[in-house]
């Protein structure tokens, strides 16, 4: 695991583009995305850079259930607005979380992840530790799943809505197998209120309390962390 601190989240984002720049360069042609405001500043990167994804794949993290495509707070909305309507992949699958059958969804997700293993996974990294809407206690093994969201991870992302009870409570997730199975991983986590969540992340135990833990046993994970958020690494 490598932890690399930067200033800010600008700088952040363009060491990113960099890694996944190398990445294509290499041969990356499946890549792994994330939403929130972690990797805002990188997707920025992208749309103002010259890079043709036109061959690329890309798969998503997560999704609520139940909250239409269009809802200006769903991932279908936010990966379009910040990324997809600039520059056009290939193929995108993201989870729906208005299937009627939820168990059907998860099986054609991971028969799609199984046909298209993730070269380069962007991810950030929740108050409480969890990787995509995986919460503590969440198995090691797990792939993708239905998610029962923590209180705490409803109030984070409550401020995306006009109150609390407007978060959805479920999501569908990657499970921690599935992100694993990613051959490179890229981590970013900006403010000091994930310090703690960063420190137990990199020097902690490895534990399901923490589920981020478990990428100290992947072979090419890259931290990318700001002053605040890496401030209580010793």
């Amino acid at each position: 695991m490598k932890v690399i601190t930067v200033s800010n989240q600008v700088e952040g984002g363009s060491l990113a583009f960099s890694l996944l720049k190398e990445a294509l360069d290499a041969g990356a042609k499946t890549l792994g995305l994330a939403t929130g405001s972690s990797p805002l500043t990188f997707y920025k990167e992208i749309v103002e850079s010259d890079l043709d994804l036109s061959n690329i794949i890309s798969f998503n993290l997560d999704e609520y259930v139940g909250l239409p495509v269009e809802h200006e707070q769903s991932y279908h909305h936010f990966m379009q607005k910040h990324l997809f309507v600039a520059k056009p992949f290939k193929e995108t699958f993201l989870p729906s979380g208005l299937a009627e059958d939820l168990t059907a969804e998860i099986k054609r997700y991971e028969e799609a992840l199984a046909e298209h293993p993730i070269d380069f996974q962007i991810l950030g990294i929740g108050r409480n530790g969890h990787i995509g809407f995986n919460e503590p206690g969440t198995a090691f093994d797990s792939r993708t799943h239905i998610v029962d969201l923590a209180e705490n991870t409803i109030d984070a992302n409550s401020r995306f809505f006009s109150s609390s009870q407007e978060v959805p409570r479920q999501a569908l997730s990657m499970g921690i197998a599935s992100i694993m199975a990613s051959k490179q991983i890229v981590l970013m986590a900006y403010g000091f209120e994930k310090a703690q969540a960063v420190t137990q992340m990199v020097e902690g135990p490895i534990t399901t309390a923490v589920p981020a833990s478990i990428l100290q046993k992947h072979s090419n994970v890259t931290i990318i962390a700001d002053q605040a958020a890496a401030s209580k690494l010793s």
